[in-house]
């Protein structure tokens, strides 16, 4: 199990490299698409939060 889990890291780990050298905007999209999701979730909770004291 630990072998398929270090296999399975290698190969997105190579994924990633070869979508960063084979077409660098579409990487930057995609890590700004990120960000932006994380951002949006971490809005989210801070509205959340600020519903629940009030």
């Amino acid at each position: 199990m630990v072998h398929a889990k270090k296999i399975a890291l290698y190969v997105v780990i190579v994924f990633v490299f070869y979508t960063i050298i084979t077409s660098p905007e579409r990487a930057a999209d995609l890590v700004l698409v990120g960000f932006q999701g994380i951002s949006d979730a971490a809005q989210g909770v801070g509205d959340f939060m600020t519903q629940l004291v009030q």
